[in-house]
C-alpha cells in the first residue's frame, strides 16, 4: 500500500469514528429523562407547622378566634367567632423567606362576607409576596409591606378578574415606567362561585414578577421596591385574611436557584 492511500485509511477512518461518537453522543443526550421538579409542600395538608398567624391588635402567633384553622386537608380562612369585622386584617406567613420560585395554590370562596367588612374586601384574599418580617410588624399595623397578589372571586355577574397587583408600602415597574396606583388589574377570567382556582406566580427576585391563572399569563412586571426605594430582593409569604371566608387546599413552592 503506498503511503498516499495510507493517508486516505487514516482520515477516513478518523472520520467515521468521529462520526460515531458524535451520534452515540447525541443518542444518550436524547435519552436523558428531563429533571424532576421539587416542590416543596409548604401546606402539609395536616395542620399549621411552619406557619404563623398575625392578626391586626393582637401579638405574632395569636390567633385568639381560630381566624386561620385546618380542616378536610385545606386552610381556612374562617369567621365563626367573630361577631364584626372591626378591621381585624389578619395575615398567615410562612417560616421561610425566599427570593427566586414558583409558588402555587389553589383557592376558593365561600359563603357570605363577615358583617363590618369593606365593600372591596368582599370575596377577597391575597398572597403577600416578598413581604416585611412579622417580628417588625406594629401592633395595629394592617398590611405587611409586600407585593401582594390579590385574589378576587366573581359576585355572580359581570367582569371581576383575579390575580390582581396591590401595593402596601411597595411600588414596581410596569412597562418600562413605575406603576404608582395602590392596585391594577390582571387580564384573567372571572371566577364566579365556590369554584376552585389554580393560581402561580413566578419571583425571579427583584427582576421580575409573572402571574399565571390555570395556566395563562395574566400580568408581568418587574424590580419591586419599598416606597423609600429600597430594592426587594425577596422576603416573607403570607396568606391573607381581609373579612371573607376562603380556603387554601394547596399552596406548595419550586425553588428556582
Amino acid at each position: 500500500m503506498n503511503q498516499s492511500k495510507s493517508l486516505f485509511y487514516i482520515i477516513a477512518s478518523i472520520f467515521v469514528f468521529s462520526f460515531i461518537g458524535a451520534s452515540a453522543e447525541e443518542v444518550v443526550c436524547e435519552n436523558k429523562e428531563p429533571k424532576k421538579e421539587k416542590w416543596i409542600q409548604l401546606f402539609n395538608g395536616k395542620d399549621l407547622t411552619g406557619w404563623t398567624p398575625k392578626i391586626r391588635y393582637e401579638k405574632l402567633g395569636e390567633d385568639k378566634r381560630e381566624t386561620f384553622r385546618v380542616a378536610d386537608g385545606a386552610i381556612k380562612v374562617s369567621y365563626e367567632n367573630y361577631d364584626e369585622f372591626n378591621q381585624t386584617f389578619g395575615h398567615l406567613f410562612y417560616k421561610t423567606p425566599y427570593s427566586r420560585y414558583r409558588l402555587r395554590v389553589e383557592y376558593r370562596f365561600l359563603g357570605e362576607q363577615l358583617k363590618g367588612g369593606p365593600g372591596w374586601a368582599f370575596r377577597n384574599s391575597g398572597l403577600m409576596l416578598h413581604g416585611q418580617d412579622p417580628k417588625t410588624m406594629k401592633i395595629d399595623q394592617d398590611f405587611p409591606n409586600s407585593i401582594e397578589v390579590q385574589l378576587l372571586g366573581g359576585n355572580g355577574e359581570g367582569k371581576r378578574t383575579t390575580l390582581n397587583l396591590c401595593t402596601p408600602g411597595t411600588d414596581v415597574i410596569m412597562n418600562e415606567k413605575p406603576l404608582k396606583r395602590h392596585c391594577i388589574n390582571s387580564k384573567s377570567n372571572t371566577y364566579h362561585g365556590d369554584q376552585w382556582v389554580t393560581a402561580e406566580v413566578v419571583v425571579d427576585g427583584y427582576k421580575s414578577f409573572k402571574h399565571v391563572v390555570e395556566g395563562k399569563v395574566v400580568l408581568e412586571y418587574q424590580h419591586p421596591h419599598l416606597n423609600d426605594g429600597t430594592k426587594l430582593e425577596g422576603g416573607t409569604i403570607s396568606l391573607q385574611s381581609e373579612s371573607h371566608s376562603c380556603e387554601f387546599r394547596k399552596v406548595e413552592l419550586l425553588p428556582l436557584d
